[in-house]
């Protein structure tokens, strides 16, 4: 049983990182249930066990256009601890289903409000995508080489990253503290908030006047010769980095070229950067990738090969680890982080929309002629 076991959360069915954090609450072990639309459309579809962040759910399906239907979500949400949706401002309040409405009915619930902009301000009722929000944070403009433009890291930055784990912080934060208040809060996830933290860093460097607004030229952006990626003979690719000057030295030793003694001298000094990349460049191209991880895996250099999705489910230390499991067929991530005692697992394959509508009503006191009369008036389906 998983550390969250015993916590009811309730899912506003959406797209993006809200699905993402549901995985993560129901893998620790809480029962999270999604609200699906009662009508068709891209957030209530069939289940799929290749829905991987749509594992563990349960699912009641409800119209939230009829009284009853919203009705029926504050019943359920008066056996919650928390509830999160990932609408635009004021869509859940026009639902009847704001942070007021829905505290007034069960005061320690945690109310999450996951959007890309923010609750409020200029662009909080524009549409927008992951790579939109990190657009304006400073991240994307620091990702990519200098010959070339920005390069959009997958939706990790911004929906998962500043989106997602944002928001899971926040809700077992706020849970946290209902559980000495016994008063519930509003958590307000913008992912635009959460990618200028993960920048925290970064702005410090800047700060300190260690790094500069150019692509590829600062060491954890490509700009530094030992932190980068560097293609094979067989074309594959394979990174180092080599920051400490005891790693560096080991990277001089074992690749066979010169690059400079460790430290401030010739390691850490840009003027060298260029030439020293075009040594280790030359270098790597001479062997293959797992000729290269023959001489470098495992040692001190900071090294790892480049894999693809297949390579890394593949790779022997993704298999001891078992951070890839089989569920239904379907190839997926392990439950992380990992507990020692209260140990995490995926509670099952994703379900369809309205699947468990039935056992949810009954569990919180429908009766059967309740349930039948709720689907009849099209409340539920």
């Amino acid at each position: 049983m998983g550390p969250l076991s015993g916590f009811r959360i309730i899912e506003m069915a959406g797209i993006g990182p809200g699905p993402f954090a549901g995985m993560l609450l129901a893998d620790m072990g809480a029962e999270v249930i999604r609200i699906d639309r009662a009508s068709a459309n891209m957030m209530s579809m069939g289940a799929n066990p290749a829905d991987i962040t749509g594992r563990g759910r349960k699912s009641i399906a409800v119209n939230l256009k009829a009284p009853e239907g919203v009705e029926t979500v504050l019943k359920l949400l008066e056996t919650a601890d928390a509830i999160f949706e990932g609408f635009r401002p004021g869509v859940m309040e026009k639902l009847g289903l704001g942070p007021d409405v829905c505290l007034g009915r069960n005061e320690k619930l945690v109310y999450g409000r996951m959007t890309g902009w923010g609750q409020e301000g200029p662009l909080s009722q524009a549409a927008g995508h992951d790579i939109n929000y990190i657009a304006i944070t400073g991240a994307l403009d620091a990702i990519g080489r200098s010959d070339s433009g920005p390069v959009p890291p997958l939706n990790l930055v911004g929906d998962y990253g500043g989106g997602s784990m944002y928001l899971v912080t926040g809700l077992l934060a706020a849970l946290l503290e209902a559980g000495r208040s016994g008063k519930g809060q509003v958590v307000d996830a913008a992912i635009t908030d959460g990618t200028i933290s993960l920048m925290s860093a970064t702005a410090g460097f800047k700060a300190m006047g260690i790094w500069d607004n150019e692509r590829q030229s600062n060491m954890l952006d490509g700009g530094a010769h030992y932190y980068d990626s560097y293609q094979c003979r067989d074309e594959k690719w394979v990174t180092v980095g080599s920051i400490e000057p005891q790693f560096y030295a080991l990277l001089s030793e074992k690749l066979g070229v010169d690059i400079g003694e460790p430290g401030f001298e010739t390691q850490f000094d840009k003027a060298n950067w260029p030439k020293y990349k075009t040594a280790m460049a030359a270098k790597f191209k001479t062997k293959t990738q797992a000729e290269w991880c023959e001489i470098m895996e495992g040692t001190d250099i900071c090294f790892a090969p480049v894999l693809n999705q297949d390579e890394a489910a593949e790779h022997p230390h993704n298999v001891a680890r078992q951070s890839y499991i089989d569920i239904d067929g379907v190839t997926q991530t392990a439950p992380a982080p990992r507990f020692s005692r209260t140990v995490s697992e995926v509670q099952g394959p994703a379900v369809g929309s309205g699947d468990q509508t039935d056992e949810i009503l009954t569990d919180i006191g429908f009766t059967a002629e309740q349930i039948a009369a709720a689907r009849d008036s099209g409340a539920i389906s």
